[in-house]
């Protein structure tokens, strides 16, 4: 049975296993009292604002509103809301966009569970959770050089397989520029032709399939 003042946890996942197994896990830890679940970004948002969870254990690619989205939300709207991404995703970007969301946790879901019990205390208390490897990646992508929205428009279009021609009409600008584009693309991600951008990209989670 939880104590009275037990650490509260809203649980965010798309996967009704996950979430249900999640949730059985927890509620085996005496100081843990899950209050509320959630499948999608916009139930999450609802839910938060009714049960004011202590931690939020949230799921990053979702449908309808995703985690990023839903972090920014609560975070904005909740300043000492506690959030942990909780995701199969480690790449640089997704941990990037996470954290500058608002989040003061990452972990895989491939986690111990004792490594996520110990991130819900930590976090409850006001410390942030990054393991070491998470930090590397974030190191590395706050290091590197950032793309601009155009060229990443320009290398979601890419990863669709579009030629600098489609890529020129569907954006309305010309096959000059969209070379240009490219060349800053490659330049960044430290590659050397389009294939090997959308590797990296895909990687990275800058884009998405």
């Amino acid at each position: 049975m939880s104590q009275p003042n037990a650490i509260r946890v809203l649980v965010v996942d798309d996967h009704p296993v996950v979430r249900q197994g999640l949730i059985a896990m927890l509620e085996e830890a005496p100081d843990i009292l899950v209050v509320g679940q959630a499948g999608n970004g916009r139930e999450a948002i609802a839910v938060f604002r009714q049960a004011q969870p202590d931690v939020t254990l949230m799921d990053l690619r979702m449908p309808e509103i995703d985690g990023v989205a839903a972090i920014t939300i609560l975070c904005t709207e909740f300043p000492t809301a506690q959030i942990i991404v909780l995701t199969t995703y480690d790449g640089d970007e997704d941990i990037y966009r996470g954290l500058r969301a608002g989040a003061k946790g990452y972990l895989l879901k491939d986690a111990e569970p004792e490594e996520l019990l110990s991130a819900i205390r930590a976090v409850h208390k006001g410390q942030k959770h990054i393991p070491p490897h998470v930090g590397a990646k974030l190191l590395e992508r706050m290091t590197g050089s950032e793309l601009s929205d155009r060229e990443l428009e320009v290398l979601q279009l890419i990863t669709t397989g579009k030629s600098t021609q489609a890529i020129s009409k569907a954006l309305n600008i010309t096959e000059r520029t969209v070379n240009f584009h490219i060349n800053h693309i490659l330049s960044k991600l430290g590659v050397d032709d389009r294939t090997q951008a959308v590797v990296v990209a895909l990687r990275r989670g800058i884009v998405n399939l």
